[in-house]
Order: C-alpha cells, then sequence, then structure tokens
C-alpha cells in the first residue's frame, strides 16, 4: 500500500508541471512593483496590464528546481546548519540524560507536559514569529515523548502545531501582522485584544485535539500512527531505571542550551535577527557543546555531518517547492491568478466579501508559502478593496493572517514544516491522515472569526 502513495517529491514536480502547463492557458499579466517605507516590492493596486507571453519551455520545468534551490538558498542552509548544530548536542548524550530525568519526575503526571510546551511554542509563534526556529526542537522532544509512553507523532505535534496556532493566530508576528499592518497603512499591532482572544480559542482546541489522540496511544501503543518506527527507537532507549542523572558535563550543556534559547528570544525581538543570526548561534552552541563535552574536533565535525543528513530531504523539499513559485512568475500568470480572485472577491455580495478574502488568501499560501512574501502581493489589492466593499483594513489583515498561518503544517510546499516531519521521521501522507480534522477545524474558526472581525467592523 505505501508504494502506492506518491512520494512528495513527486507531488511537487507534478504541481510544477501543471504550474507550467498552465503558462499556456492563463493569459499573462503583471502589477507595477513600488518600493514602500520599509524597502519592500509590492504590488501596486490598479496597476494589473497584460504582457507579452512567455510560455515555460521543455527544459525550464527542470531548471526550475535549480533556481528555486538558489532563491531558497538561505532557508535551505539554515535548516542544515540548524539540523547538524543539534546533532552535535545530540552526541553529547544530554537529551537522554534530561528525557531519563524528566520522565521520572512527570511520572504520572505526563499529560501535563503537552499543554505546557504547547503554550510556550504558541507564545513564541504568536509573539516572535519563530516558524524554521523551532524545528529542532523535535529532536528533543520525541525522545522524550516516547519515554513518557507517547509516540513521534506527538512529540512532532507538540512542536509543529502549537508554533503554528501561535504563527497564525499571533497578537505581534513581525513577519506576518506587522508587515501586513505596514502596507495595510493601519498602526502597527493594533487591534490585539481580538487577536489574543483568538489565539486562546484556536490554542484550546488544539491542545485538546493533540492530548485526546495522545491518551489514546498512552493506553494502547497500537493505535499509534508511528507504531513501527517508533518501535525501533524504543528498542534503543535504555530502560528508565538505567539512565543516569545529568552528569556535570551534560548539565553544563544544558546551560549552553538555554543561553542559546535565551539569546534567540533577545535577538529575535531586539536585535533584528533571521536566519543568518540565528544559524550562527546554533552553530556556536554545537561547538562549544562538543568541547564542553570533551569531544575532538573531527567527533564535532561527524556529529554536524549526521546531524544535516537527517535533514537533507526536508531541506530539498523547499527548494522543489519554491519551484512552483519560480515557474508561476517566470510564466507571468502569478499576477493573473490574484488579479482573477480579487475581481471575484470584488463581485461578491458585501456581506461575504470577508469571506471571498479569507478563502483567496488560504488558496494563495499554497502557492506562495512565505508569510511575508505572500503579504507584499496581496495586501496592496484587498486592503484598497476592502475600502470599496466595506471592509475595514483590519479584517483585510486578519483574513490575510488566517490564510497565511492554517496550511503551513498541510501543504508540502511549506518547507519549515517537512523539514520538520522529517527530522521528526514521518511520512508526509501519514501526519495528513493524523491532522486533516484539526486543519478543517481551525478553517472554519478561521472563517468564524473573519465573519465575526467584520460584523464587527473590527479595527
Amino acid at each position: 500500500m505505501a508504494s502506492r502513495v506518491p512520494h512528495v517529491f513527486v507531488i511537487l514536480f507534478s504541481v510544477i508541471l501543471l504550474a507550467a502547463i498552465a503558462t499556456y492557458v492563463v493569459p499573462p499579466g503583471e502589477y507595477d512593483r513600488a518600493e514602500d517605507a520599509s524597502g519592500r516590492m509590492i504590488a501596486v493596486d490598479g496597476t494589473y496590464h497584460t504582457v507579452e507571453a512567455d510560455n515555460i519551455g521543455f527544459m525550464a520545468v527542470f531548471e526550475s528546481l535549480y533556481t528555486g534551490m538558489n532563491a531558497a538558498a538561505d532557508i535551505i542552509f539554515y535548516i542544515f546548519i540548524v539540523g547538524g548544530s543539534f546533532g552535535i548536542l545530540l552526541s553529547t548524550n544530554v537529551v537522554q540524560g534530561a528525557v531519563g530525568s524528566i520522565s521520572r519526575q512527570m511520572e504520572g503526571r505526563e499529560k501535563l507536559i503537552i499543554p505546557v510546551l504547547m503554550i510556550f511554542f504558541a507564545l513564541a509563534g504568536a509573539m516572535l514569529g519563530l516558524a524554521e526556529e523551532t524545528i529542532a526542537y523535535i529532536t528533543i522532544l520525541i525522545p522524550l515523548m516516547l519515554r513518557l509512553g507517547f509516540d513521534s507523532m506527538t512529540g512532532a505535534a507538540v512542536v509543529l502545531v502549537g508554533t503554528s496556532v501561535g504563527f497564525t493566530t499571533a497578537f505581534m508576528n513581525p513577519f506576518t501582522v506587522g508587515v501586513a499592518q505596514g502596507i495595510a497603512q493601519i498602526p502597527l499591532f493594533s487591534g490585539m485584544t481580538f487577536r489574543i482572544v483568538m489565539w486562546v480559542v484556536f490554542l484550546i482546541i488544539s491542545i485538546w485535539y493533540v492530548m485526546r489522540y495522545a491518551g489514546k496511544i498512552k493506553k494502547d501503543p497500537k493505535q499509534s500512527a508511528t507504531y513501527d518506527t517508533d518501535a525501533v527507537l524504543r528498542e534503543k532507549q535504555d530502560p528508565v531505571e538505567q539512565v543516569a542523572g545529568l552528569t556535570g558535563k551534560q548539565k553544563l550543556v544544558l546551560l549552553i542550551l538555554a543561553a542559546a534559547i535565551v539569546m534567540l528570544a533577545i535577538g529575535v525581538t531586539q536585535l533584528g535577527w533571521y536566519l543568518k543570526e540565528i544559524a550562527g548561534l546554533f552553530l556556536l552552541m554545537g561547538i562549544l557543546t562538543g568541547i564542553v563535552s570533551r569531544l575532538s574536533f573531527n567527533q564535532i565535525a561527524e556529529a554536524f555531518i549526521e546531524g544535516c543528513r537527517t535533514l537533507v530531504m526536508g531541506a530539498l523539499v523547499v527548494g522543489v517547492a519554491r519551484g512552483i513559485l519560480v515557474i508561476l512568475q517566470d510564466g507571468k500568470i502569478l499576477d493573473t491568478i490574484l488579479y482573477g480572485l480579487a475581481n471575484a472577491v470584488g463581485s461578491l455580495p458585501a456581506a461575504l466579501t470577508a469571506i471571498g478574502m479569507y478563502i483567496v488568501q488560504c488558496m494563495v499560501n499554497y502557492i506562495i508559502p512565505s508569510g511575508s512574501g505572500q503579504a507584499a502581493v496581496t495586501m496592496p489589492i484587498m486592503a484598497p478593496l476592502g475600502d470599496l466593499v466595506g471592509v475595514t483594513r483590519q479584517t483585510a489583515v486578519l483574513a490575510f493572517q488566517l490564510g497565511d498561518g492554517i496550511s503551513n503544517i498541510f501543504t508540502p510546499t511549506s518547507g519549515y514544516f517537512m523539514a520538520g516531519l522529517a527530522l521528526a521521521g514521518i511520512s508526509w501522507i501519514k501526519w495528513v491522515k493524523w491532522i486533516w480534522p484539526l486543519i478543517l477545524i481551525h478553517y472554519v474558526l478561521g472563517a468564524v472569526f473573519v465573519t465575526i472581525a467584520h460584523l464587527i467592523g473590527y479595527q
């Protein structure tokens, strides 16, 4: 049965082929672009015009993978460096020691760790805009969840679902809410109370969903979606009674890890750090943990390579997925698609326009996985469109925010998500079978909140 399931690369390449074919069918067109106050190149509303066709040729389909890899190089190499750095951390055996210690302390109260960690990751997504930055923690949480009687799916879900909920309903995310509100010309992080309420509702339902599954696995491990692969991992774990406490070196390693997490928060919020600086921080953390654990330089290098190896597929998926966007842009049909969607929204009755915006943003996120990139393309069009049809600009931003975030842990075009699954050793098909009811709930909740925002004239 598994052999009949298309590999994620097969799925993505099929979408690339469909996009290339679309360049022969969809009329080419473009919006003019202009630089805003923050230096972003954004689409100029009302400037859409047809251009000469630039159909994608046979070789261009295959070249799009290289171009996509090149365009996504910052994210790809970030994933490799973070994965390699955590490979060094794992080689110190500090995770095993910490897991053993926590599992003994949590005995009888294992499920409580799920809401605590999900709240932490949801706050990281909501306040710091973290997404890619959190996937490395899957490496730490999966051994812990197995030790506590859960499974790999639970470990991955705590990180991915927790972070996604925070990112989707963020009240202070500088990369989505901040960018979109800046383009829409409304006060930065305004309307926060409404988004905090939304964050709480999404998070409570998501925690319930994960804990309900975890409880089922605790009672009967064979119900696990990852039972076979987890059995292999469990065989490699020492019994709890054989896991020694943390040594002095391992405590120092944990101190370095904690310092890196604190520095990450300071860097992102106060110093304007992004992928380059964060990658450098984690690399420094990895090297320092190796040194204090008295690993030789060769051992540190080998551990780094092993950490990279586990993320090869996830990192490459980022580039292959970007190839879809390359085809749509080079074929000059991306703006045409957006123009058509915007016109469709504008023709709806006023009461349905906000929902129409939300649906459009949900659809666009499947082809533009970057939150700030999606904001730069859609918000200059949706914000003034809202003015014409009686939808507040704050509601237009909310529709973008929800549409951009919900599918980030569902679509295979989401690079950081696919990297997280690769790190967890979970296939995309297994994840989709597990997550789709929650994704559907999130989409319905999003529609409800957009509707409420429209009805109350959300400002």
